[in-house]
């Protein structure tokens, strides 16, 4: 039997933040990841010359410094550097029309006045002006280092009086978005885009969407000087560096090493089993899997101290996914990213309505063979597990589902790429049950659906003492900046406060 100081299950952003900075401080760490690839979600595969991403796709905030987002920050702490391509262009197929958006206050601003005129201009700027101060607050308390689980007394009231002017502002921080708009937007078109905007961070509408995710977003894309990132070589050269930052500092990860159950010694975790019957010990645990996954871990006797909700909240819809290599010759000016909206008035969150597309070959050639381009599309959040789950994908029934609901996708790329049929080289499609077996998600959900309006996601501390989580069922929640706080979270509930102080302020955070 190995012995660790920490285990960690799961090797998808958060369990890789976790562990780089738990290496970092000079703990014995081992990660376990059931997939044969490591970065959960975050992560590729190459079929004939092309590097599909299978993952998120829009990124910024990681090669500029200082930054807000909280995985620029570690890196930053790991001395890891990512080659990063600049971009600062998506194109946009709403109803209202189809053109392109530069990321920035003023080009939002011109589109505005060509669709909707003056009146509404000035809605948004009045709204702009609201945000603003809230972004303010977020610019000067670090996500990295506002564990929500570590603050005392003291540090709150000396984080309220740093705000005084502000302070006013800070309880909206942790409300619905939704609140702010309907105090302030009344043109639907500005309402819909901002819903928009809340779905695709969180997997719901503005109404559940937490205003302090929404902030960070706003200021990062509209700011003037603003720009996206496009990592070289895809999200993977995102998990490398990681990686890179865990094991040279004595970080040991293991693939396709899937974890049966945790073991524990009354109210302490003492190690994990895993499913080919190898068993480590250790003094923690830290699990990064959603928390259906995680109840699976533990014995029934444990996961009673959870609080019912805890360990089966409501969930977001999975997705539809389409993988597409194909002729390059005679494009121009294709767009890295393409979002498309069928029709407002379904709703931002029905299915099959919302459609996001990358091309990361337009500004990476090496992602595709000479001469060709390869997409990654997908509905974001919004395709039932219902009508799946009882399909098997051998048979005939289930192929022709996903012909039919994945048309979405290709009916949608022909808005921006007219003759893509006569195009393709190679065509894959995914479904929940694809995603599910890929990513190891419950019911291939984007992750918990818990509203703004009636809480925070859960801390990284459990029931059980040595226990932690992180991930997206762990606060702030889903989407990549969130997960990675969440492991750096969970690395200072372990290394404690103030050693985790100590890294922060190598980068002055």
């Amino acid at each position: 039997m190995s012995e660790f100081d920490v285990i960690i299950v799961g090797s998808g952003i958060g369990g890789l933040c976790c562990g780089s900075i738990l290496a970092l401080s000079g703990k014995k760490v081992l990660i376990c990841e059931a997939h044969y690839k490591p970065g959960g979600v975050a992560h590729s595969f190459s079929k004939k010359g092309y590097t599909f991403e299978s993952g998120p796709s829009l990124w910024s905030g990681i090669g500029k410094w200082p930054t807000t987002n909280p995985l620029g920050q570690i890196l930053k702490l790991l001395d890891e550097e990512v080659e990063l391509f600049q971009y600062k262009s998506w194109q946009v197929i709403v109803p209202e029309g189809n053109f392109n958006l530069d990321v920035g206050e003023e080009p939002f601003k011109q589109i505005i006045k060509a669709l909707r005129g003056e009146k509404s201009l000035k809605e948004w700027e009045l709204f702009i002006s609201e945000i603003k101060p809230l972004s303010q607050i977020i610019n000067e308390i670090p996500l990295l280092s506002f564990s929500p689980d570590s603050k005392n007394l003291l540090e709150l009231i000396n984080l309220t009086l740093k705000f005084l002017p502000n302070v006013k502002q800070i309880p909206k921080i942790n409300k619905a978005f939704g609140n702010l708009v309907d105090n302030h937007l009344e043109d639907p078109f500005l309402r819909n885009w901002v819903d928009l905007l809340s779905f695709l961070i969180s997997g719901m509408s503005m109404h559940h969407t937490n205003t302090a995710a929404m902030a960070t977003l706003f200021n990062e894309w509209f700011e003037p000087k603003s720009y996206l990132e496009y990592p070289k070589g895809g999200s993977e050269s995102i998990v490398k560096a990681l990686i890179n930052g865990f094991k040279k500092n004595g970080g040991q990860l293991i693939l396709s090493s899937k974890v049966k159950s945790i073991n524990f010694n009354k109210n302490l975790a003492t190690g994990i089993n895993l499913e080919n019957g190898s068993t480590y010990s250790c003094e923690s645990v830290v699990v990064n899997t959603d928390a259906w996954n995680l109840k699976k871990l533990i014995p029934n006797k444990i996961s009673e101290r959870w609080k019912p909700k805890a360990l089966n909240p409501n969930k977001c819809d999975s997705f539809l996914h389409i993988h597409l290599g194909f002729d390059a010759d005679g494009l121009e000016n294709l767009p890295l990213h393409a979002i498309y909206v069928d029709d407002w008035e379904r709703g931002i969150t029905a299915e099959r309505n919302i459609a996001v597309f990358s091309i990361p070959s337009v500004l990476d050639k090496n992602m595709a063979p000479k001469g060709k381009h390869v997409l990654h599309g997908y509905t974001p959040a919004n395709e039932p597990w219902e009508i799946w789950e009882n399909l098997n994908p051998n048979e005939l029934k289930y192929k022709n589902l996903k012909e039919e609901r994945c048309s979405i996708l290709l009916n949608a790329v022909r808005k921006f790429i007219p003759d893509i049929d006569e195009r393709i080289n190679l065509k894959m499609l995914g479904t929940p049950i694809t995603h599910k077996k890929f990513t190891n998600t419950y019911c291939g959900s984007y992750g918990p659906a818990l509203s703004a309006a009636k809480g925070l996601f859960p801390g990284c501390k459990t029931p059980v003492k040595n226990l932690f989580t992180c991930g997206a069922s762990t606060f702030p929640g889903i989407g990549i900046p969130a997960v990675s706080a969440s492991g750096a979270y969970a690395a200072e509930r372990i290394i404690g406060k103030k050693a985790f102080a100590a890294l922060l302020k190598t980068i002055n955070l």
